[in-house]
């Protein structure tokens, strides 16, 4: 099981220094969707020849031009990539194709899907790598919570590993564990801690 931060609100340097103190603990960089948006692939960059032994996520959230826009991140040393699941086959396929062609890996958020089910059955027969539920910044504090998504895309994977993310803090984790994801992603509950380090080390022994 493997513990992703995600960075989407902090300068290149304030993550530097972040993730110098928690770097024996976590698996994953994720570059957010908005610090993508602040600097392009320049953190993407970075982060890979700063800590070579971490696989370093771009959060392309790709809709359209798969194979173009996923090329971009592998070319600067992403080793894996977001692409939605709520787009078309053909983009999620050209995704692919680059990710076979640069040794890079694919996730797809499934972020506002509404045949959860079908839609997992479908994407993880097109061989991606990862299948992500997500609770979305913008509802998060609601009352959904991903755990109830990720156990349908347990439920319906064949090939895909699961991952989730949105919210996820100490107190909730211990029901994600159980349920067995590949990846959990965490944001604020890190980087917010009063002890980053702390918190990242506590969370990845509650994964164990």
């Amino acid at each position: 099981m493997k513990l992703q931060i995600a960075l989407d609100t902090l300068t290149i340097n304030e993550c530097v220094e972040l993730l110098d103190e928690v770097k024996d603990y976590v698996d994953i960089v994720e570059v957010g969707t908005p610090f993508l948006l602040e600097e392009g692939n320049k953190p993407v960059r970075v982060f890979k020849e700063r800590y070579p032994q971490l696989d370093i996520l771009a959060d392309t959230k790709i809709m359209d031009a798969g194979e173009l826009e996923a090329t971009g991140a592998f070319k600067a040393g992403a080793d894996i990539v977001t692409v939605l699941g709520v787009t078309n086959d053909e983009t999620i396929i050209g995704a692919l194709k680059a990710a076979k062609t640069y040794g890079g890996k694919v996730m797809i958020d499934m972020v506002c899907v509404k045949d959860l089910a079908k839609r997992v059955q479908e994407v993880d027969a097109m061989g991606v790598d990862y299948i992500c539920c997500h609770t979305a910044f913008d509802v998060q504090g609601s009352t959904k919570s991903p755990l109830g998504d990720l156990i349908i895309i347990n439920a319906n994977v064949t090939n895909a590993k699961s991952a989730i993310a949105g919210g996820v803090k100490l107190d909730s984790l211990d029901p994600i564990v159980e349920a067995n994801p590949e990846v959990i992603i965490v944001g604020g509950a890190i980087s917010n801690a009063d002890n980053r380090a702390t918190m990242a080390r506590t969370m990845k022994e509650r994964m164990k």
